[in-house]
């Protein structure tokens, strides 16, 4: 694996600072000072933070599509797969708890200060809706897929956002319980069933 770049590194950081801080509480200096960077090497690679920004963006796309096509893989059928997505608050419960979910809360911000890069972040949601459709359709939901698929992804958002505010893990784990049941009775049969 190739070293990572120095723009490499102030997307990273600058992702988990816009996450943990929020997008506009950070500030160039916050994310140049953890790596380091003079001004001018810092300018050299991203003018403004909408530069920053859409990078972050960028990034959070790469790795969201990266996750779903390993979910694809590694699933066993559409039901696994939905089960991967469930159970991602049970994983990243922990930082959910204290920041929310990443996509979530960027978009939530990025709404509040009506920035033109709101709609490209709502996007990775999108994605996330359009890959849980397709599931669903392959478990057989036909016309109910996308708004099964809506309604997991409203679920999701809404667990993460009870989740910051109430910091209860038990919480959360009734819920991704709860949702499982849900899954597991819905009338359409396994592919392998």
């Amino acid at each position: 694996m190739p070293a990572a770049t120095t723009r490499d590194l102030i997307v990273e950081t600058a992702d988990e600072l816009f996450y943990t801080q929020g997008f506009e509480a950070t500030s160039f200096a916050r994310i140049a000072g953890p790596l380091g960077l003079s001004r001018g090497n810092f300018y050299h690679h991203f003018k403004t933070k909408d530069h920053i920004l859409d990078a972050v963006i960028t990034r959070r796309r790469d790795i969201t599509q990266a996750m779903l096509d390993d979910w694809q893989v590694v699933g066993d059928d559409p039901r696994d797969r939905i089960l991967r997505f469930v159970r991602l608050l049970i994983v990243n419960r922990v930082r959910i708890m204290a920041f929310g979910c990443p996509v979530g809360t960027l978009c939530a911000e990025l709404a509040k200060l009506d920035h033109d890069a709101q709609p490209r972040a709502a996007g990775i949601l999108l994605m996330f809706r359009d890959w849980l459709t397709d599931q669903f359709r392959a478990l057989g939901a036909g016309d109910a897929a996308g708004d099964l698929a809506l309604h997991l992804l409203g679920w999701a958002q809404g667990t993460a956002v009870l989740a910051t505010a109430l910091r209860d893990e038990a919480m959360i784990r009734r819920e991704v319980a709860t949702t499982e049941s849900w899954l597991a009775g819905l009338p359409y049969p396994s592919p392998s069933a």
